[in-house]
């Protein structure tokens, strides 16, 4: 369910929603789509004024989770989120999760008393991009964010109760901070210890500053098997409680998963395979590589 469009930190130099500035639906708008969901759901009734998109995938929805759109739906003002979440409760107390993107700087703008109302309306699962630990990194691609702040922000979400995922890029820091890149990111993930941790690998974006970078040689992009060889380093220097981490994303060379710490050595061994064959059809062909 879209509270917003585009992201409110549109800067990130490597991001799709890289110059689109963000803009918020209209209270109004989301309750009345809420309304027409419900009686959708509950009566079968199409209203004709509503996206045919909604019902297209209102007919595959259980009624157990749902989505806040778009790039951080946590950024929507605080008392408009509320009475959107107090209205999809009351219309669908069967709700069992409610899930959001996140900026670190959406999380750190609220107090943990509010971030603890927001779970009880069932928002228990905000997804935050760290995308490297490396301040340097973060300041080059203008994520707008140190990883101190990072570290805050999941602290902050965890106290809450809030279940926390993080993704990271792989290859983003390219050939000069690769190591840096592996490393720091490993370090800031332990420390905000999240549930879930997801890797993607970068992908060039045409229109984003980083892809002209790239075209004009002033980022030098790391090859699959140095991809892969980070990805390593991250799961072998992360120290989580208990985190399930993946790299199931299609932008994916290699796809590992496993519960960290649990699985560290099924996981290690799996990549040190690969890595020592360096045998290119382990590796998902570019072609079905995607965001």
């Amino acid at each position: 369910m879209p509270l917003t469009r585009g992201c409110s930190n549109h800067s990130c130099t490597f991001c799709n929603y890289y110059g689109q500035k963000l803009s918020l639906r209209d209270l109004e708008d989301a309750l009345k789509e809420i309304d027409a969901l419900y009686m959708f759901k509950k009566y079968g009734i199409v209203f004709s004024e509503i996206d045919s998109i909604v019902y297209y995938l209102a007919s595959e929805w259980d009624g157990k989770r749902i989505f806040l759109q778009d790039g951080d739906a946590l950024v929507y003002p605080y008392d408009r989120l509320v009475k959107v979440l107090e209205y999809l409760n009351e219309k669908f107390p069967e709700l069992e999760r409610i899930g959001a993107y996140a900026t670190p700087q959406d999380i750190l703008r609220r107090s943990v008393e509010e971030l603890r109302r927001l779970k009880e309306l069932k928002l228990s699962i905000l997804y935050v991009g760290l995308e490297s630990g490396s301040d340097e990194i973060l300041r080059e691609v203008k994520k707008g964010v140190t990883s101190s702040q990072m570290i805050e922000a999941a602290k902050r979400v965890k106290e809450a109760g809030i279940t926390l995922s993080v993704t990271l890029i792989l290859g983003l820091g390219g050939v000069e901070k690769s190591e840096e890149h592996a490393y720091k990111t490993a370090e800031v993930l332990s420390q905000m210890d999240p549930e879930y941790a997801g890797a993607l690998t970068l992908l060039f974006v045409p229109g984003t500053p980083l892809y002209r970078d790239w075209k004009e040689g002033r980022f030098k992009p790391i090859d699959p098997f140095r991809s892969l060889e980070e990805l390593k380093i991250i799961v072998e220097n992360s120290n989580f409680t208990n985190c399930f981490f993946s790299s199931m994303h299609a932008s994916n060379y290699v796809a590992i998963r496993g519960f960290l710490p649990k699985d560290k050595e099924k996981m290690l061994k799996q990549l040190d395979n690969i890595l020592r064959q360096k045998d290119t059809s382990f590796l998902r062909p570019e072609f079905l590589r995607a965001l």
